[in-house]
């Protein structure tokens, strides 16, 4: 008898239709003879919907109700998908994030796992029940409800396959596996039997929506087999391991895209040793993720110091650093938008020299302007225009050679 984790994206129960059809294959996993906990998502869109009512009453709620209102969106799941599970034979109970035993920090909207006591999950299954869990959610070392952020029930599904030692966590979707890029927007991007933690690492940071970024991290540290799989046929899909096959093994093996990109710029009248430190301390205290990072200090010229953040980081952003200008010695600030990120990832550029050399040759010959660049042993990313974002990506996906044979 093996543990499994199946997890359920929102528009693989969207629907009542949709639940029944996730019951009935859960069904079958349970007729083999296999202890199933599931994890689902709340329905198709509802969570935007919540979020719309929200912003209808106040255009700054609070981080802490939003929490609570968002959570409220995988309960009525769970608890449907309990309600077939049962009126087709199968003893099923569902629990909320908290009753199964994740605890998170006390961040909300964006909290982390901390902890995962799976003793009830583990009592209920010897129970031979199948347990539902709300994903996406927690309880804070306050006993405060909190949320993981978007995707963040890829990341319940897998601390809950390594709080139980499950044998694989399979993660059910929309799309039949990970592609070389989004198929949506790229043309013949094809798909990938077999992906590297730390490549669908890089790109689901990078912004491939397949995978949530803490999802893989936890499958990686706990070397959990990691599958996506389409909901809608048995297909196998895409496994994550720590070493791809050689048949497999491609220099690039995907791009990645990212719309709504800031470059936020400082500037100094003077050099100011720690400035930073200072800076990006104080951003990270207010939970305001940065990314790509590049200093500028020359002679007769005034120092400064960019960065990028999502947009939806903006606001709070120049709030944090006009707040604490005093302190942080900086003169001026300005930002630019309408910009995206374009990455290539791939383990192979490590001992493949000239990669980035060939990407930004590329951009060239598509006239595509680089605004920023950022590199590590296995991606490069640039900031470009994001109206050239697409036409960016679709030149580098054919550039190395990964599109359908």
């Amino acid at each position: 008898m093996s543990k499994i984790v199946m997890k359920f994206g929102g528009t693989s129960v969207a629907t009542t239709e949709k639940i029944a059809n996730v019951a009935r294959r859960i069904k079958m996993e349970k007729e083999k003879g296999n202890e199933i906990v599931v994890v689902v998502s709340a329905m198709g869109k509802s969570t935007d919907e919540l979020v719309d009512l929200a912003n209808e009453l106040s255009d700054a709620p609070s981080k802490r109700e939003m929490d609570m209102l968002l959570s409220t969106g995988e309960q009525v799941t769970m608890a449907l998908l309990a309600i077939k599970l049962s009126s087709l034979g199968i003893e099923a109970i569902s629990l909320t994030g908290w009753q199964a035993g994740l605890q998170t920090d006390d961040v909300h909207r964006n909290a982390k796992i901390l902890t995962f006591d799976s003793s009830k999950i583990l009592d209920k299954l010897a129970e031979d029940k199948v347990v539902i869990v709300a994903g996406f959610q927690g309880i804070s070392t306050q006993e405060e409800i909190t949320t993981l952020g978007r995707g963040g029930s890829d990341t319940s599904a897998v601390a809950i396959a390594a709080s139980i030692e499950a044998e694989v966590c399979d993660i059910y979707t929309d799309v039949d596996g990970i592609y070389t890029s989004d198929p949506r927007y790229i043309k013949n991007a094809r798909k990938l039997e077999q992906l590297e933690y730390d490549e669908m690492l890089e790109l689901a940071n990078l912004g491939a929506g397949v995978l949530h970024p803490r999802a893989v991290e936890f499958a990686k540290n706990y070397k959990i087999p990691l599958r996506v799989r389409p909901s809608f046929s048995d297909e196998e899909g895409t496994i994550l391991k720590e070493e791809v096959d050689v048949e497999n093994n491609l220099v690039v093996r995907g791009v990645a895209f990212e719309s709504d990109i800031v470059r936020l710029t400082i500037e100094y009248e003077v050099p100011f040793n720690g400035s930073l430190a200072s800076i990006f301390t104080t951003l990270a205290a207010n939970h305001i993720d940065v990314d790509i990072i590049v200093q500028s200090i020359v002679d007769g010229v005034k120092p400064a110091v960019s960065f990028s953040i999502k947009k939806d980081s903006l606001a709070e952003a120049i709030t944090v650093l006009e707040t604490n200008k005093k302190n942080l010695g900086f003169t001026f600030a300005d930002f630019e938008v309408g910009l995206a990120k374009v990455s290539i990832v791939g383990s192979g550029m490590v001992s493949n020299p000239g990669v980035a050399a060939q990407m930004f040759d590329r951009l060239r010959k598509e006239n595509i302007p680089v605004k920023m660049v950022s590199t590590s042993e296995i991606k490069v990313s640039v900031v470009v225009p994001q109206s050239d974002m697409i036409s960016a990506a679709t030149a580098l996906h054919s550039e190395f050679g990964l599109e359908i044979a």
